[in-house]
């Protein structure tokens, strides 16, 4: 099942008034246990969160004493279970937390922490998907997680679905985010939900209009939720231009759908 803040008749699970303090349109606030990471795919090339750390080190912030270099922050575990209201996080904006590094005594510290807090929903997006169904292995996966794989292209990022899938986790996603090729056909058995976007900032690819359609076209087909995010530095026209002037609309129309899985 899916729901739309665009009216197509469905009932959405994510608060219409959703106050937030994250910019990323698909969720509320974001939670980084871990900060920093290494490139693996050609998704990672402009990573965004890479820019930011840098910045957030030259600024004195706390955790970003090493810039971008993988750490763990156990100070942070703690963060969720002082909000009482409902609330969406994305898990690591700013890092991967199933990357190599990352202890599996630390992840279930940070599954823990999740385990306790019912009433939030965790969004943790990885590329290292071959450790979902190993540290998944025995273990049970909170129904209050929303578990994706990033997919940019057909190369690195489709052997991820088939990792996903291993899961039995309430909700699979997919972060097509930035989409650098056309996908061609996708198996989307058992995924609930499909974020796509293209890449912003200065040194961005671009994102043609007939690789998001064919995205959109199957996950409709296949009754899967659908979110289109932006098109970022790229407009549907090939222009580069600044990604708020490019907007959000494909096909003339905001596609803003949620997966009906978890009532908030």
């Amino acid at each position: 099942m899916l729901s739309s803040r665009t009216g197509r008749g469905y009932l959405n699970p994510l608060r219409c008034n959703m106050t937030t303090q994250s910019k990323i349109e698909w969720t509320e606030q974001t939670w980084n246990p871990t900060t920093g990471c290494t490139k693996i795919s050609p998704g990672c090339k402009y990573c965004y969160a890479e820019t930011m750390a840098k910045r957030l080190q030259a600024m004195g912030a706390p955790g970003y004493e090493n810039g971008f270099e993988l750490n763990l922050q156990p100070t942070r575990l703690q963060q969720p279970l002082r909000r009482r209201k409902p609330t969406v996080y994305f898990v690591n904006s700013m890092s991967d937390l199933f990357h190599e590094a990352v202890p599996d005594t630390f992840l279930d510290a940070v599954f823990d922490i999740i385990s306790q807090t019912p009433q939030h929903t965790f969004q943790i997006l990885t590329k290292r998907s071959e450790r979902l169904p190993d540290y998944f292995s025995g273990k049970r996966c909170p129904d209050n997680v929303w578990l994706g794989v990033s997919v940019e292209d057909r190369q690195y990022g489709l052997p991820r679905i088939d990792h996903l899938r291993k899961v039995d986790a309430k909700v699979r996603f997919l972060s097509i985010e930035p989409l650098l090729e056309n996908l061609g056909k996708l198996n989307l058995e058992a995924i609930h939900w499909v974020i796509v976007g293209g890449e912003s900032g200065p040194k961005a690819r671009p994102m043609a209009p007939e690789w998001v359609d064919n995205v959109r076209r199957q996950a409709v087909e296949a009754g899967v939720a659908f979110f289109f995010k932006q098109w970022g530095t790229w407009g549907a026209d090939g222009v580069k231009r600044a990604k708020q002037n490019n907007g959000r609309e494909l096909n003339g129309r905001l596609w803003n759908e949620y997966p009906l899985a978890v009532s908030i």
